[in-house]
């Protein structure tokens, strides 16, 4: 059983593939301790698998796992994580912009027994306007809303004890929030520098679009993180805060039909249907907020359905077999 695991997805990223194994062999086996890699092949177009499938047969600790299609990062990680078997667990991109020379300060920290090591981006090279200020505004946001005080949620390079990630579920775009997922079990988590280095080969697969998407699952994470296991408090505040309204509507109008004999069809006929929407949507959301609570009893059931469908795994010169859901 390896001590460390090195998980990289990969997507159409045939010019990086050999010299990225190269580099993590060589820091990894300066290190001295047994590992693996695990090479998530993502749905990649080019001729990234059979580079691949070329490692795997010549290196026993390469572990390649082919995704039927293009899932996205969070669920290539997610199969990854699965696929993995080391003690201790460490995620990077497989572009080369994270550097392997890095992993030795991620062992470091892992060692001093924090749960989780993320790397921190300090000194940004890449576009201004549409990757360093969207990120700096969305890790502001991420650190204010998620309560977990570190600088660089967007990186993927992050070094995880086994435990942990076994404890966080996987989908969407929330690789990235693994730390504040994490910090709600009490994990300890820590930052290290890193060194923020230009693509050499390939074409960046991130665009301004992914910002919008991260904003999205921020509001997603705010949310299980304060009401994951107590919905009602949410959806039954809502509900109370508009049943409220409503009812101080209806009162006046009461009060208006039978105490000054006024006609609150033709005066306050608009203001009636307001008034009956805000108790009809008040008791809609203590509806939804009852459904919720039932709906977290069944929350720590083991039948979670994996994000991702797998074509085939290479591991120690075995032979390929085929994995269907």
């Amino acid at each position: 059983m390896p001590k460390y695991s090195i998980v990289v997805p990969l997507h159409d990223e045939q010019e990086n593939v050999t010299d990225l194994y190269d580099r993590l062999k060589a820091v990894m086996e300066i290190n001295g301790e047994s590992f693996e890699i695990v090479l998530v092949d993502d749905g990649s177009k080019d001729r990234t698998f059979n580079l691949l499938r070329e490692i795997a047969a010549i290196d026993s600790r390469v572990t390649v796992v082919k995704l039927r299609r293009n899932f996205g990062q969070t669920s290539a990680l997610a199969a990854g994580f699965d696929h993995s078997r080391g003690e201790y667990v460490i995620a990077m991109d497989g572009d080369l912009q994270h550097d392997p020379a890095d992993i030795p300060l991620f062992l470091e920290k892992i060692a001093e027994g924090y749960d989780i090591v993320s790397g921190w981006r300090k000194v940004r090279i890449d576009n201004l306007w549409l990757r360093r200020i969207p990120s700096k505004c969305a890790n502001w946001l991420m650190a204010k809303l998620s309560g977990v005080d570190i600088h660089d949620f967007g990186t993927t390079f992050k070094a995880y004890r086994r435990e942990i990630l076994e404890q966080v579920p996987l989908y969407g775009e929330l690789h990235r929030f693994i730390p504040a997922l994490a910090s709600w079990h009490g994990a300890s988590i820590c930052e290290v520098p890193i060194r923020n280095v230009n693509r050499e080969r390939g074409v960046s697969h991130y665009g301004i679009s992914r910002t919008f998407r991260v904003f999205f699952d921020l509001i997603t994470i705010r949310f299980l993180l304060r009401y994951l296991s107590r919905p009602l408090h949410f959806f039954g505040t809502l509900g109370m805060v508009s049943i409220m309204g409503g009812s101080a509507v209806a009162l006046w109008l009461f009060v208006e039909k039978f105490l000054n004999h006024s006609d609150v069809m033709m005066k306050h006929g608009p203001l009636m249907i307001f008034g009956a929407v805000l108790l009809l949507g008040g008791f809609n959301m203590l509806a939804v907020g009852l459904l919720g609570e039932m709906q977290v009893r069944h929350y720590h059931e083991p039948s979670r359905r994996a994000p991702y469908s797998v074509d085939r795994v290479l591991r120690a010169q075995s032979e390929e077999h085929t994995i269907s859901e």
